[in-house]
Formats: C-alpha cells, structure tokens, sequence
C-alpha cells in the first residue's frame, strides 16, 4: 500500500505522473515570503511592486537559485487587454501610475513563482515618442510592458467589437433590434481594428519573447492573438484563458466570425476556462462550427491536439484573512458593528453591470421583506454597486432603474431611523471592503450569468469568526467551486430568492459551520497561485506530449527526392486512393458542397498530370478505392489505368471489362439483416444515408448533427453485434463519421497481392517493379496497403526518411530478394481462398503451358521478383491523416497537384 507520503517515480512514465512529479517540485521548491513581504502585501501597491521584481532583484534571485540549485523560475509573459496599472499623463516626459480593479489583477497578485511580465495597454493615448518613451519606462520598474493603441483603434477595437460584439453574446445578452441592426452594418470594420488589435499585441510580444517563455493570453479581447504568434513561431508556448462565460455552440454561431476566432484560439495549445460547462460548449462549437473532431482531452484536428481544460481561478486568500488583523481593518470593524448593532446584514458587492442581477436581488429583498414583517427592522442590504461604462446608454439606464427601485423599497419600508437599503454608487477600499466582509452574515452574489465572480471567494476568505451563509447565483462559475457550501438560486426566480434569504438569516449554527468549512477548505487551497501554477504545469505537460505525439508523425514527403527516384527508374507503380486523395476538397461540414462531396469527383486540376501519367509506358497506375464500379468508371474512364473498386474487389483495365477478385467462398447472406439495421438508423437520423456496395454496406451521418450521430452510431454498434453479425464472420469498420461492415479479409492490402498478379499477366512484364508511390486517405484497417510493399530490411534499419530529407542516399541498404519477395506473397496467400481470376487463369494456362500464372509471378524474368524495391524506391504517403502507418504525409489536395504534376513533367 501506498502512503500518503507517496512520491510518484523518477522517470515519470504518464501525463498523471508528470503533473504530480511536477506538482511535488513545485511545493518544494516554492519560494516563502518573509515577514516584511506579508506587511507589504496588504498594500495594494507594494503587493504588485512585489510581485513585478526589478531587473537587479530578480538577477539576485536567479543567483540564489544556482546558489541552493533549486529551479530557475520560468518566465511567463501574461497578456491581458489592460495592464494592472492605469497610466495618467502629468507632463511632457511624466505618469502617474494608479494600480487597476479587476478579477485577473487580484488573481495574480499572489502568484510568485514565475519571472512574471505584463504585456498590456495602459489605457491611455500616448501618439509622441518622447510620451511613450517615458511610459515605458515607468512601466518597466512594474515589470510591464506597453502596448500602445491608438484612440480609433480603442474605439473600434475595444468599444466596438469587444464590448458591443463579443461581451454581450458570451453573456447570453441579447440586443435591441436596432443596436443588432447597426451592429451588423459597422461589425467588419470593428472585426479588421480587432485583428489589427491583436497584430499589435503579437508584435510586442514576439520583440520580447526569449526562448522558453511561456505566454499566457487572457480574455476575448485576444482571441486572434495565439494564431499571430504561432505563425511567428510555431514552438512558442501558447495558452489562452477566458474569464467569461463561453456560449452553447448555438449562440456562438450567429457570430459572422465564428470559424475565425475559434481556429485562431485552436492555435494555442492550451485553451483554459473556468468550469467544464465553458469547456464543453467551446469543444461542442468546435466540432459543430468547424467540423473537427472533439475528444476527451481537447480538440483534435489533422492531428495537432490542443488541449482544453477547466482551471477555476482562485484568490490570494492569504491576503484578506492577514489583513483582518490590520488595525485599520478593526477600526472599520468597531464603526460598522456599532452602526449597525441589534440587525443582520447583508452584502451585495458587484459592478453595476446588466449580468450582475443587481435589480434581481433588491426585488427579491423586497419580497423578503414583504412576505417577513418580523425582519423589516432586523436586516440591512449594504449593496456596493461599482460604476462601469457611465457613457454608455444602457449602463445609464440600468443606474436609473436601480437608484429608483432601492428609492421605493426605502420609501415603503424605511423609518426615521433606519432604511432597509443602503446602496453607494462607488467602490470601496481594501481595508474598509475587508471589514465589510467580515461583519457581514448573508452575501448575496446573484449574477445573471458570470465567468466567475471572485467576490464570493472574498468573502469566504474573511468569514473565519463570523461564519456567515454565501446566496450564490447558479449562473455564476463559482457555482461550480462553492456550490456544496453556499445556497444555490436562480436569480431570475425572485420568490426564490427571497425564500433563500429567510433559510440563511434562520439558519442553525451548526449547519451554518459545516457550509462555511466547507468552502474555506477551498478558497484557502485553490489559491490564485495554485490556479497558475497548475495551468503552466499542464501547459509545459502539453509541450512534452505534443513532442512526444510529434516522432510518431510521418514527416512530409520530400518531394524533390520522390521525383527523382522516379526519373531514375524503369518501371514504376503508382496506386492512388480516390476519396479526399484525387478529390477536390468541399467544405468540412457541406454547406454548398454536400452534393459536389457526394458526387466525388476528380480535382480538376489534376486531370491533365494523371492523362499524361497514364499514358506513359514505364508507369502503371491504379486507382484503389471502397467506392463502387460506377463512380471510378464515371472519373476514370477516359484514362489508360487500372480501377480497382470496392476495396479491390474488383478489378479492371479502363480498355477492359470488369473483373472480380472476390475469393470463392465469400459468404454475403447477412447483408439483407445488416441494411435492415441500417435503414432504420438512416430514418432515426436526419441528414444520414447508407449505401449498399456489392461486398459491404456503409452507413454515413456525416452530414447529420455530429453528436447526435455519433449517440446514433453507438447505437446502432449495438444492435449490430447483439443481433445481425454477433455469429458471422465480418469486420465492423468505423470511420470518422461512418460505419461500415464488410466480410472478413475484405481490405486494400489483402487485395493488392491478386491486383499486382492480374496487371503483371496482362501487361507481360520484362522486368520487376522498381519503383513504388502509394498515396492515400484510407481507413485504418487499410493501412495494410502501405505495408504491403515495404522493403523487409533488418529490424534495426528505421525507415529512410533521414536519408531522404537530407538528399543523401547509401548504396548498401540491404534490398529485398526473390526469396523473401516471394515468402511476404505467400504470407498473403495464405490469408485466404483462391480468387475467381486465379482459377481463369489455371484454366488458361491448360491450353497455354507458357502463360505464368498468379502463383508464379515472382519468377517471371529470370528468377527476379516482381517487386526489386530498394529501402529508397517505395514513397507511402498518408493524406491529411498524422497517425498512419505510411513513411511520409501529403497535407493538402494542393500538395498532391504538385506531386503529380512534378511525376508528369518527369514522364
């Protein structure tokens, strides 16, 4: 048995024992705070000072480092909108720097174990030289760095696309018909000033990034930002956290941009958010929107994983519980218990913001108030309503509408004496704030919809004598963290509401203990620290799996070295899959393409290079494919090449008549009971079809809602191995949205052994094949194909995909000889019955004793095999597909057009 004391292995061998190795450095290797550190740390100033070294500091910490041969701390470039300071202009060459209010600060404040630098606008318009000069190097004693935007930028940028655009549709807020209306007129010049935005904050970040650097991107004011600076450098490591909600796929897609942003953000490879509810509803707009494939871990696409996860932010607990004990904070304390002996109070602290629920929550007081005659004189709201956006028309309207609803519950309820309400219209200090939590016994946090609202954390931090109830809103995301210690509600549900204030006022002691340990476990453990420790711990952790995922990746195909093995052979086999190789690409998800996808047809760009391939006599081509005769015949039938269709069940020249492959004894009696499975399940889903080929049946829901189809085909697997195939001998074949089932043995590399002997007698080869590109989008289980022509070299011989790619090619690679040429031919035979083609030609060779048959093709020109292929010789190529089993990686329908097209100006 383990103990508690467990320490996972040296060489951590997973991603788990990776992050808790990690995890146990990080806790004994955490620099502590002395004791002059914790007094500055209750200043709101000192504490950033502190937390942003200056240079000399932090070269003295990185000597003490090696000094005690600890870990350096890494440097993480966090970039934010705003910086944690605002900058004032006072002179020509002078700033006055006021620290900012704001979630992200307070979360970060605490956090000292990185070399930390902001990157940021300081909320000001610095258009002179000698201004932002002088800015920037008041910024830099902060340890942050400026970036400057201009007034239209801001305007545009921030005002415009972030906060009409994005901030109200992340909210679930809907707009008025008429500001929906001039949204939509003015949205691609804020969508431009947004991108430019971006380009600048990328700019300023690539100037100072230093190998190694992590940066953090925060918010939807930087979702273009992780594609700006991958495509500045790919091995930058980039994560990007939103403070918001993130909306159903629903509601993200009415946004013109959707497919933009949420590629931009897939370039990251770690995207953060505060629960797994934001989490989900951004891998579900992904594979929704995009098309692209949603997994466990994150999001998938081509595969390059990135990595999504939940990391609830926390606060620097440890600040407010040291600063209760602060003599100004009992000072504040002794008033406010005199101001308001002999009553409960409760507290609402929050942003005079339309999700904020602030209207909600006075209603909702006032139904209490109503509905309890007996607390009228017992209970005060204090609610602290921090202005926002004063200019903004609608924020005006909501102060209104507050001020005169607080106005009439004072009127109705208040006497000469007391009022029920107390409402300020201003933030508070620390200290005052501090105390205010403290005396406080019922908050009442009632968000309309919130990434997650640290001042519940705040307030539990502070609450270690009084022990007061926490009111919290469902719709906030620190529902998620304090939902088992707090009253849920929903505030749109007054009566509710109102109902949870009398249960909390009433509430037993005991009960009221139990709920406050429970949430002061957690506030005081998932601190601010921990929450950016953990996310750059598993950023680093993706890096080191990303790399890993990287070395079973085939490298792309030298093309220059393909083309010129070609040039150098005599008599070369090109094979050539259809669907997504030789077709021209669609969109992912159909829309205006789906019957063009359907249709599958040739790339018209790759018409001329195959006519010209095909007619050149050194080169023989096939076409192998699961569609059917009809679709291949319809593309292919003006070329001179071969046609293998239905996985190469059938075979033929385009100048000959079909002919099959099928062994004799391929049993098809359960395709009647499969389609009956099938037609049920194409009526249960919408936008799916099956289509029924002559060796297998295929059912595709690739147009179908993703999810649904994908519950759909779970099903559907199913009843297929309780019922119809639970005895029979058959593959089930799943593919990225299909299911297909086929006998067994049906597959492209167990066919190619009877396509190669059927093309050697019909076109009398003098001499082997010496050349081999085999290019293709298959299934999985025919991946078979690449492996089939696969030199059999000493085990320790990797493939040459060094060599190629640095030009170089040794002439003593071992090469494959007649013997064990015809030993893999053989192997192949034995997997299964003698073809109908193999049985026609013993029949022909009764009247022609010289006609070699299938069995002898290995010895056709004096002993040599059919196949002479060097190591060097045999280029396989996936397309599009980075777990394959192929030597080399074809991403594009544009690179294959290059390929061939380079193939026929060398014929």
């Amino acid at each position: 048995m383990q103990g508690n004391n467990y320490i996972p292995p040296l060489t951590p061998r997973s991603r788990l024992e990776r992050l808790l190795r990690e995890r146990e450095l990080r806790k004994s290797s955490r620099y502590t705070q002395s004791a002059e550190d914790g007094k500055d740390g209750n200043r709101d100033s000192e504490q950033l000072s502190d937390a942003f070294l200056s240079e000399n500091e932090v070269e003295d910490v990185a000597e003490t480092v090696a000094v005690e041969d600890r870990p350096r701390k890494q440097r993480l470039l966090v970039v934010a909108n705003r910086l944690p300071v605002s900058a004032v202009r006072e002179g020509v060459d002078s700033y006055h720097l006021e620290i900012s209010v704001g979630g992200l600060v307070s979360a970060l404040l605490g956090v000292k174990e990185f070399d930390t630098r902001w990157i940021g606008w300081a909320g000001v318009n610095v258009p002179d030289e000698v201004g932002q000069k002088a800015l920037t190097k008041a910024l830099a004693e902060m340890r942050c760095i400026p970036v400057f935007l201009d007034e239209d930028i801001v305007n545009e940028y921030y005002n415009g696309y972030c906060n009409n655009i994005l901030w109200p549709l992340f909210h679930y807020l809907g707009l008025p018909q008429e500001d929906r209306l001039a949204t939509t007129r003015s949205f691609q010049t804020q969508f431009d000033a947004y991108k430019k935005a971006n380009q600048m904050f990328a700019d300023v970040v690539n100037k100072h990034y230093q190998d190694g650097d992590v940066v953090w991107c925060h918010d939807y004011h930087l979702m273009f930002l992780p594609r700006c600076l991958k495509e500045y450098n790919d091995k930058m490591k980039v994560g990007w956290f939103l403070h918001t909600p993130f909306p159903s796929s629903e509601i993200h897609r009415t946004l013109p941009s959707r497919s933009y942003l949420l590629r931009s953000v897939l370039a990251a490879d770690l995207v953060g958010f505060h629960t797994y509810d934001y989490a989900r509803h951004f891998v579900s707009a992904c594979t929704r929107i995009l098309g692209i494939e949603g997994t466990p871990e994150g999001v998938e696409d081509q595969g390059k994983l990135t990595r999504v996860a939940a990391f609830p932010i926390g606060i620097d607990s440890e600040r407010f519980i040291r600063a209760l004990a602060l003599p100004e904070v009992q000072n504040h304390l002794k008033e406010l218990k005199e101001r308001f002996a002999g009553r409960k109070v409760m507290l609402g602290v929050d942003r005079l913001d339309m999700i904020k629920g602030i209207p909600q929550k006075i209603l909702a007081f006032e139904k209490f108030l109503e509905e309890n005659a007996h607390w009228r004189d017992k209970v005060v709201l204090l609610q602290i309503a921090v202005p926002t956006r004063t200019d903004v028309s609608e924020y005006q309207k909501l102060t209104s509408q507050v001020h005169e609803i607080v106005g009439r519950i004072n009127g109705r309820f208040g006497t000469l004496t007391a009022v029920p309400i107390h409402h300020l219209d201003r933030s508070l200090d620390f200290h005052a704030l501090c105390a205010l939590y403290a005396i406080t016994d019922v908050a009442l946090v009632t968000s309309l919809r919130d990434g997650m609202n640290l001042v519940s954390y705040e307030f539990v931090a502070c609450q270690a004598s009084k022990k007061g109830v926490l009111i919290l809103s469902e719709f906030a995301g620190a529902a998620q963290s304090l939902g088992a210690g707090a009253i849920l509600v929903n505030p749109w549900n007054i009566t509710e509401v109102a109902a949870s204030i009398g249960y909390a006022l009433d509430m037993p002691a005991d009960e009221r203990e139990k709920r406050h340990q429970f949430n002061f476990k957690h506030v005081t453990t998932h601190t601010s620290q921990e929450w950016a420790a953990t996310f750059v711990s598993e950023l680093n952790d993706t890096i080191v799996e990303a790399q890993l995922r990287k070395r079973q990746v085939p490298p792309l195909l030298p093309n220059k070295v393909a083309v010129d093995c070609y040039s150098k052979s005599n008599n070369r086999l090109i094979i050539l899959g259809f669907n997504t190789t030789l077709t021209e690409p669609v969109d992912t998800l159909g829309r205006g393409g789906q019957i063009k996808e359907m249709e599958l047809k040739v790339h018209p760009d790759l018409k001329e290079p195959l006519k010209k391939l095909s007619e050149d006599p050194k080169t023989t081509i096939i076409v192998l494919s699961g569609s059917g005769r009809a679709v291949l015949d319809k593309n292919f039938g003006e070329y001179n090449m071969w046609l293998a269709a239905e996985n190469g069940m059938f075979l033929r020249l385009t100048s000959s008549e079909w002919m099959t492959t099928m062994p004799e004894n391929l049993n098809m009696d359960w395709v009647d009971s499969v389609k009956h499975v099938f037609e049920y399940f194409t009526e249960r889903t919408p936008r799916s079809h099956f289509e029924l080929r002559e060796t297998s049946i295929i059912w595709s829901y690739k147009y179908a809602d993703v999810e649904f189809g994908r519950l759909q085909a779970r099903d559907l697997l199913q009843h297929l191995w309780t019922g119809p195939i639970s005895n029979a001998s058959l593959d089930v074949v799943q593919g990225g949205r299909s299911v297909e089932v086929r006998a067994v043995g049906v597959s492209k590399g167990a066919a190619i052994d009877r396509i190669l002997g059927e093309i050697v007698h019909s076109k009398g080869m003098k001499e082997p094949i010496d050349y081999v590109l085999c290019i293709g989008h298959f299934l999985a289980k025919d991946e078979d194909v690449y492996k089939f022509f696969e030199p059999e070299l000493p085990s320790e011989s990797s493939p040459m995909a060094k060599a190629m790619l640095s030009n170089y090619r040794p002439s003593s690679l071992p090469r494959a000889s007649s013997s064990k040429g015809g030993s893999k031919a053989t192997y192949y035979k034995k997997q299964r019955s003698m073809s109908n083609i193999e049985r026609r030609e013993i029949e022909r060779t009764s009247s022609d004793p010289w006609r070699p048959t299938s069995r002898e093709r290995t010895s056709l020109h004096e002993g040599s095999s059919v196949l002479d292929l060097k190591g060097d010789n045999y280029f396989s190529c996936a397309v599009a597909r980075k777990r394959s089993s192929a030597r080399y990686l074809l991403k594009t329908s544009h690179d294959i057009v290059n390929l061939l097209s380079d193939l026929a100006d060398h014929s």
